[in-house]
């Protein structure tokens, strides 16, 4: 559903979080990255694995993901990107190797990451990586998209987030849909539990210049890459990351089709399995 408004929150969202998280472990490092519009606890699960495996592992918040939606829509990419460089410097002074996983939008940023330090980046996984918003769940008002972007309607337009919320696993989606169903544009409740309930239109763009920025560097990556991602995605089709894999420089490079679960599926039905391969992926490039 397409919702306009031109109502404004600017103040901080009361009940998000600061930050994220960090788990101490061994001198490896796993870098989380979530979604756009998301939460660091989308990344709980895979953490935890992670973590049990002797990893250390830290999944910052981005940049203004704790504040109004008003504060979100004007955020660019390169300034979500910068907040996410900033904290991965902070723990690459102290772990002699780490490896990167991003979700969504969060996977750009990650390539991003690993193409501006590949000495550092051992690996990088990519869950449900968002080149275009293509998939199967997405409303047919989205072909519009690249007309509102260049209008500054992208500033009043937001999609509310709707069934089936990029979850497959029924128990989950339930509780996430009773959250999204009734809330309002203003509504940050349980922000921290499962991001906003709308997605800005000018969010939507940023992610798309992103992209582009992607797709130009990709071939000059050599970092081993993995691509996992569900068949039935519902925001993002399997085309995103055949795209990735077809034009990425790296030697090692391997996608992984998910068969029982939608966009999010580092919590769906097949998490463990998404942590299985993770830690197998990322065990191959330990110190």
């Amino acid at each position: 559903m397409v919702v306009f408004s031109f109502r404004e929150d600017r103040k901080a969202a009361s009940g998000i979080p600061d930050s994220g998280f960090f788990l101490p472990g061994d001198k490896n490092l796993c870098f989380l990255i979530h979604g756009l519009t998301g939460t660091a606890k989308e990344m709980g699960a895979i953490a935890h694995r992670l973590n049990k495996q002797g990893f250390s592992v830290a999944a910052p918040l981005m940049f203004n993901h704790n504040k109004s939606i008003s504060c979100l829509k004007r955020t660019t990419w390169q300034e979500l990107y910068n907040s996410i460089r900033a904290e991965f410097l902070k723990y690459a002074k102290e772990h002699e190797s780490i490896s990167v996983a991003g979700l969504s939008f969060g996977a750009l940023i990650g390539i991003l990451l690993a193409h501006e330090f590949p000495g550092k980046i051992k690996a990088l996984n990519c869950f449900s990586p968002t080149l275009f918003y293509d998939g199967w769940g997405n409303p047919k008002s989205r072909i519009f998209l690249p007309l509102i972007y260049r209008t500054p309607l992208k500033y009043w337009l937001y999609f509310k987030e709707e069934y089936p919320y990029g979850l497959k696993n029924e128990r989950l989606r339930s509780k996430v849909e009773n959250f999204y169903k009734d809330a309002d544009l203003f509504d940050y409740s349980k922000v921290h539990l499962y991001g906003y309930p709308m997605i800005p239109v000018s969010c939507m763009y940023q992610n798309s210049l992103l992209a582009k920025k992607v797709i130009s560097i990709l071939p000059q990556l050599r970092t081993p890459i993995q691509l996992l991602q569900a068949r039935e995605d519902d925001v993002t089709s399997p085309k995103n990351s055949y795209c990735i894999f077809n034009r990425v420089g790296s030697k090692e490079k391997e996608i992984i089709f998910l068969e029982d679960s939608y966009h999010i599926i580092t919590a769906d039905q097949e998490r463990e399995k998404v942590a299985e391969k993770t830690v197998a992926f990322f065990e191959k490039y330990m110190v």
